[in-house]
């Protein structure tokens, strides 16, 4: 089979490759195609990628491009990791929110809405290239954020895609630890959407079946859990189930801006990271990913991505966190809404098991979230400052015309040069 990853040159693609490596007998790759504008990464991050390769004893080719013609022609499966912008868009997102007392980060609140403006466009034309010159059956994976947003516009226009993150895989590895249990043994209860989520219950395989072991988790690591959330142990009791990491933005508002107006970016230590990273990749000697990889983040990002793959292919018909389409599964939500949540995976499609119920004060959440994230991607499909206005104030992190006026401005004026009809 053939697989492209379109922002192969990226520093994350050395963890996919270390993946596709050590799980070659569930993923058997003939050729990977690394497609990226920027020759220089290119090189660094394929030298490194063939060596990992070499190293496993892996038979495939792995080839490089700048066309994503070329990168994605015949391919089977096509993998989107992109960044429009870079590091220093990214440091953008992170900052311009600050002028109106608002959190700064890439894929929620203002920042996450800047970012999708401009990736949104990008993809979805090459999106098309992928519909060209792919073969016809080929899924589209979106690793990109904002996952929920990019996967609503490439699905709402007919692309064979599906979503993709690393926060439910994460927590999965992360409870059987805590158990001492086989990770596979461990299945997930989580909902929401795209960096919007919590885990309503975690099932631990038993020789009569399952049991659900969330409350044996909030009674016995309540303050462990709570920490590495960065959310207080009474939320979690109060909820009785456990937020993803980005909840913070929403629950820690203020305390989260304060630590941000007193440290760098978290762009601005990722490209230190890449740096550092780079000069390791340039070393002929270096046959597997750098330790200084798990600082970068995206953690078993390659384990998601090759179990979804593989799934896609051969038709496992096993469950797997993923962003699809609402259909509905969460009854307060649009159809079309993309959501995260667990399916069954099949080459022909992705069936979604029934979701139990859901706590009032998680939904709300959830469906105000939805609504700006429908305002978003009118906004970036179609432009013009008042879209961008009226999504803004939508955001349960804005709210307010005065703020969201101000923080439109500042966007469209940080963006200029990536919004073709803000300039």
């Amino acid at each position: 089979m053939k697989v492209a990853v379109v922002g192969g040159g990226s520093t994350y693609t050395p963890e996919l490759v270390d993946g596709f490596a050590r799980l070659r007998e569930i993923l058997p790759i003939e050729e990977l195609w690394l497609v990226d504008p920027d020759a220089s990464r290119l090189e660094l991050v394929s030298g490194l990628s063939r060596r990992i390769f070499s190293r496993a004893g892996h038979p495939g080719q792995i080839r490089t491009t700048s066309s994503v013609e070329a990168g994605v022609s015949d391919a089977d499966v096509v993998l989107l990791q992109l960044r429009v912008g870079g590091q220093a868009a990214r440091h953008g997102d992170e900052t311009f929110p600050h002028e109106a007392c608002c959190v700064g980060q890439e894929t929620t609140g203002p920042g996450g809405f800047a970012k999708a403006l401009r990736t949104v466009p990008v993809v979805l034309h090459i999106a098309e290239i992928i519909r060209e010159k792919a073969k016809p059956n080929a899924w589209i994976i979106d690793f990109t954020n904002p996952v929920g947003i990019v996967t609503r516009a490439l699905l709402q226009v007919g692309h064979r895609a599906v979503g993709l993150c690393n926060v439910a895989i994460g927590f999965q590895r992360r409870f059987a630890a805590l158990l001492d249990a086989d990770y596979g043994d461990i299945s997930l209860d989580h909902v929401g959407l795209n960096h919007l989520t919590w885990e309503l219950g975690v099932n631990l395989k038993t020789d009569g079946g399952s049991v659900n072991v969330l409350p044996r988790i909030l009674g016995e690591h309540l303050e462990e859990v709570a920490r590495e959330v960065q959310l207080p142990p009474a939320l979690l009791s109060l909820q009785q189930a456990v937020p993803s990491y980005y909840l913070r933005y929403f629950y820690a508002h203020d305390e989260v801006l304060r630590d941000q107006l007193s440290q760098p970016s978290r762009a601005q230590a990722v490209m230190e990271v890449e740096e550092a990273l780079l000069k390791k990749y340039a070393d002929p000697a270096l046959d597997t990913k750098p330790e200084e990889l798990s600082l970068r983040g995206g953690a078993f990002y390659s384990e998601a991505a090759v179990d979804l793959m593989s799934s896609l292919i051969s038709g496992r018909g096993d469950v797997q966190v993923v962003n699809v389409r609402n259909d509905g599964t969460l009854p307060f939500l649009p159809d079309d809404h993309v959501i995260e949540v667990p399916a069954v995976i099949r080459p022909g499609g992705l069936t979604v098991p029934p979701i139990g119920t859901i706590p009032e004060e998680i939904a709300g959440l959830i469906s105000h979230v939805a609504s700006y994230e429908r305002l978003a991607l009118d906004a970036a499909l179609h432009g013009g400052r008042e879209r961008v206005l009226r999504a803004m104030l939508a955001h349960p992190l804005v709210g307010q015309f005065d703020k969201a006026e101000k923080l439109t401005d500042a966007l469209l004026a940080a963006n200029r040069d990536h919004l073709a009809w803000a300039r």
